[in-house]
């Protein structure tokens, strides 16, 4: 440990020269375990007998035994079995076979392979490839250079990608996260603000300045980020020249609602709680079920905000609100938008460009994500007097959400019955995430 300090101490004095303070820390268990051996008594000819029936006795144990290690194995391949299919075209790993692969129904945006002795390779596409090692293993050889190794007990998380703070929580996984990207007030995962009240969770500077002091001296093993890491690649560095590994979140790119909630399956893989992330997404997707022969109201929908520069920002046609809304029986009012400029999911439009189309939209939802939610027609009046005339506005259709939506990963499927309430105006006292607007 004072070699891989003293590298560290030697990181952090160049990296002072371009005035930032990093450290290096490092730590190594190691452990050994030793048997004793015992001598058998013999048996006197007076106990015959009686051996002979503790031998019939013993027998019979051996048998149980047996039985009971059958079913416990067939209880953990079922077990295993209903988060594992079997694997296409699973990367080569030099001495380690292939047992198969994780199940998605939904996700697109990574896989995961499962091989001999627990270990697992998750892919995330257009990214990089992690491989989970098994507390106590050794890292396989012969994997690629480029492959990021994750060693798992993972119990020092800094997490900056805050979509993935619900996750795990549906995991109960939340004691795994030490540091975050988010301040206290900024959670709307409520469980995730009072760990940071109680001391449990710190704040370890946003995503694009990090406490680096603070991930060393907290033995932070994982760094987890959103996408707009992406456009701080430096900071990304930093945090590898520390030996703390980097993974980037990718939900945000799925076009399915229940495709990002998916995502939990890739941090059960790295908590080894596949089997508790399988079950609750099975519970998530049974939205899907109770909608699937619901027949579409043809109602038209409108999901939007205002910007501070009167721009008015809506999501292209393939990004996963639009799929909440058909999904719930509704339409979304662009059938054909895309983002022309960029990758992004919103697309920023005149008023008089969103004007041509989304007036005669059924319904609004104002998107309080970003802006604050409205709490009056008159809020959204005053934000243009053009609304008055859209026919939601006329009819009482005005609806908006709240700041938590996209933090709240683990339950889009409410959202989905949310929409259905409004589109039906049934159970519109249950709802979660939608406000009616007068």
């Amino acid at each position: 440990m004072n070699s891989r300090r003293k590298h560290m101490n030697s990181i952090l004095a160049v990296l002072l020269t371009f005035s930032l303070l990093l450290m290096g820390c490092g730590a190594a268990n190691e452990s050994s375990a030793s048997g004793n051996k015992t001598e058998t008594p013999e048996v006197s000819a007076e106990d015959e007998n009686k051996d002979a029936s503790e031998a019939e006795k013993a027998t019979a144990d051996e048998e149980r035994t047996d039985e009971s290690k059958e079913t416990q194995e067939t209880a953990e391949k079922s077990d295993s079995s209903s988060y594992m299919v079997e694997a296409e075209d699973a990367p080569e790993i030099e001495g380690l076979s292939v047992e198969g692969q994780l199940k998605l129904d939904y996700a697109e945006g990574f896989d995961v392979y499962y091989y001999e002795g627990g270990y697992a390779l998750m892919d995330v596409y257009d990214s990089a490839q992690y491989m989970i090692v098994p507390d106590g293993m050794e890292v396989p050889e012969n994997i690629s250079e480029d492959t990021i190794v994750l060693l798992q007990p993972l119990d020092k998380i800094y997490l900056a990608a805050t979509s993935a703070m619900a996750l795990f929580r549906g995991l109960d996984s939340l004691g795994n996260i030490r540091l975050t990207g988010t301040e206290s007030s900024g959670w709307y995962v409520q469980e995730a603000a009072e760990a940071m009240d109680n001391g449990d969770m710190l704040f370890a500077g946003k995503y694009s300045e990090p406490d680096y002091e603070l991930l060393v001296d907290e033995n932070c093993n994982l760094a987890i980020e959103s996408t707009m890491i992406l456009h701080s690649p430096k900071v990304q560095e930093m945090i590898e020249m520390l030996d703390i590994p980097v993974f980037i979140d990718h939900s945000s790119y799925e076009t399915h609602p229940l495709g990002r909630t998916e995502w939990i399956k890739a941090y059960g893989v790295m908590m080894d709680k596949e089997e508790e992330a399988q079950t609750f997404f099975d519970k998530q997707a049974e939205v899907i079920e109770q909608l699937k022969d619901f027949t579409n109201t043809e109602k038209t929908v409108v999901f939007f905000y205002v910007s501070t520069d009167g721009s008015v920002v809506v999501r292209k046609s393939d990004d996963y609100i639009p799929k909440m809304i058909e999904i719930a029986g509704g339409r979304y009012i662009f059938d054909n938008l895309q983002n022309e400029e960029s990758t992004s999911a919103s697309v920023s439009l005149t008023m008089e460009e969103f004007y041509a189309t989304a007036a005669d939209a059924d319904y609004i939802i104002y998107n309080g994500t970003i802006d604050n939610p409205i709490s009056s027609v008159d809020e959204l009046l005053a934000k243009s007097e053009l609304f008055s005339d859209f026919k939601a506005v006329k009819e009482g259709n005005v609806w908006t959400i709240g700041k938590d939506l996209y933090q709240a990963t683990d339950i889009v499927g409410n959202m989905i019955l949310d929409v259905n309430h409004m589109l039906t105006g049934e159970n519109s006292d249950e709802m979660t995430f939608l406000t009616k607007v007068d």
